[in-house]
């Protein structure tokens, strides 16, 4: 249960009383519902508990941060969810590179016109 006897996010989207070892309390707070429904259209309440329950205690907050980050992308990117994000990063990287590249060329140019 929720500090303050309220109901986490989880048990309210499910309708129902958030027990005292609820789950998903510590990971859905009751301020961010859009969370929780998020991953419980991607994935499930029951295997988000199952996966949560699983885990040591001590990696279920980055886990459920996890969850929750490629519910979100996969609600906006159906098809690539996250990993259309790291294709776009590595696209990025790769022109970032060749620019790089392109500024060294001219720069060496630079300094060979000089150094002649």
């Amino acid at each position: 249960m929720m500090p303050g006897g309220g109901r986490c996010a989880a048990c309210k989207y499910l309708r129902r009383r958030c027990p005292s070892d609820c789950i998903f309390s510590l990971y859905f707070p009751a301020n961010d519902p859009q969370r929780f429904a998020r991953v419980h259209k991607i994935y499930g309440a029951s295997n988000v508990a199952k996966m949560l329950q699983q885990l040591p205690a001590n990696l279920r907050a980055e886990a459920a941060d996890s969850l929750s980050f490629e519910a979100r992308h996969r609600v906006e990117d159906p098809v690539y969810g996250c990993v259309g994000i790291i294709h776009r990063l590595h696209q990025q990287i790769q022109n970032a590179e060749t620019q790089l590249a392109k500024t060294q060329a001219q720069l060496f140019g630079f300094i060979n016109t000089i150094i002649d």
